[in-house]
């Protein structure tokens, strides 16, 4: 494990962009149980999460349509946190970072590292839009 001050920047990148720390498997579960669409992020202190996910997601969160609510753990550190929301993502291999889409606890969209790591951040921010656009835009009755 790292030291904590080490990895306060990588932590505040996200949670300044509002996004929802969960460091415990109890308050993964508690986001994963609200009704709608959770965007849960796997952070980590690698470079393609860096230079890549990170800026990604930020950029990606400017967009007009967004999950209902986003979350992250640090894989590495919280390792209870990431081992719970890694339990969200089965059928699939633990990789860090990620970016999963849910819609009521239930796994609907997956960007793994080996995306990630040969991508761009702006590719990633388009990729992950195209998937708001996709699974979280709200229907009009």
């Amino acid at each position: 494990m790292y030291p904590e001050l080490m990895l306060i920047p990588m932590r505040e990148e996200l949670t300044k962009a509002g996004v929802l720390e969960a460091r415990t498997s109890a308050e993964v579960d508690a986001a994963l149980a609200t009704p709608g669409t959770t965007m849960l992020i796997v952070n980590s202190v690698c470079g393609c999460a860096a230079g890549k996910m990170r800026p990604g997601v930020r950029l990606a969160l400017q967009h007009t349509t967004k999950p209902d609510q986003t979350v992250t753990v640090f894989a590495g550190q919280d390792r209870e946190a990431t081992d719970r929301a890694r339990s969200y993502f089965q059928g699939h291999p633990p990789t860090s970072p990620a970016v999963a889409i849910l819609r009521d606890g239930q796994l609907i969209y997956l960007l793994q590292r080996s995306a990630i790591e040969n991508s761009t951040a702006p590719a990633i921010a388009q990729e992950l839009t195209r998937a708001f656009d996709t699974y979280c835009a709200k229907s009009v009755a």
